[in-house]
């Protein structure tokens, strides 16, 4: 039996308004642990911000006393020592992309994904080519292996992904990655190029890319979640 689109947008609403019946029933905000200059951790809080999400942080120091998202306590809320973790409805969520997408799922405000199957798939591609084809190459943990050379390496792997990166969104975007709506390939995109910049690349050779970044970064969703603004932050890199 087909359903019309009045139908659908009923049960739409019906299932929306469920979502938010119970996360407030809960009464609880969510918990993030994360670093301030983890890509994977502003993604999430420029989610959180989007949604306009009230938000707890528990900073996890990547650096201080070797690490402590190794400790045994941190292993037991994320296993694979990684961050970010969210605490959020009675449950903890690792892997930014899987905390976003639950954050649209069950939280009011626009849409991270676009209803639009077409649109919604070449946002999760745009998503995943930084988030699983950049992005680990230039995890802390990968480059303290690399060692002296992890600029090159870094540098290399970020152009290595932006040439592949660059006609996908010369396809795909209007004014933002996918379209003239915000979504998650546009919260994937901003931390990445702030890593491309912090290793030195080139992001002038990326025109869209270049042009996207900047009119995401004068958002204030963006603003408020960036590094140089986070508790966490050191003073010399505050904002």
């Amino acid at each position: 039996m087909e359903v019309s689109d009045q139908e659908r947008k009923a049960l739409e609403h019906e299932s929306t308004a469920a979502s938010i019946s119970s996360w407030v029933a809960l009464g609880t905000q969510p918990i993030l642990h994360g670093y301030f200059r983890s890509s994977c951790s502003w993604r999430v809080r420029i989610a959180f911000a989007l949604k306009g999400v009230e938000y707890d942080q528990l900073p996890v120091n990547l650096i201080k006393d070797g690490g402590q998202q190794l400790t045994e306590e941190y292993k037991a809320l994320n296993p694979m020592q990684q961050v970010p973790a969210v605490e959020i409805d009675g449950t903890t969520l690792s892997q930014s992309l899987a905390v976003i997408q639950y954050i649209d799922e069950t939280r009011p405000g626009p849409r991270l994904l676009p209803a639009d199957p077409k649109a919604r798939a070449q946002v999760r591609m745009i998503s995943d080519l930084i988030a699983s084809g950049i992005q680990p190459l230039q995890n802390l943990y990968v480059i303290q292996k690399i060692g002296a050379e992890k600029m090159q390496w870094s540098q290399h792997f970020i152009d290595r992904g932006f040439q592949a990166l660059e006609p996908i969104l010369k396809q795909t975007a209007g004014k933002y990655c996918v379209g003239d709506e915000i979504s998650m390939a546009d919260i994937c995109l901003v931390p990445q190029v702030y890593n491309a910049e912090r290793f030195k690349v080139d992001v002038g050779k990326y025109p869209t890319i270049k042009r996207l970044n900047e009119a995401l970064l004068e958002i204030e969703a963006f603003q408020v979640s960036h590094p140089s603004r986070q508790p966490d932050t050191p003073d010399d890199l505050r904002a």
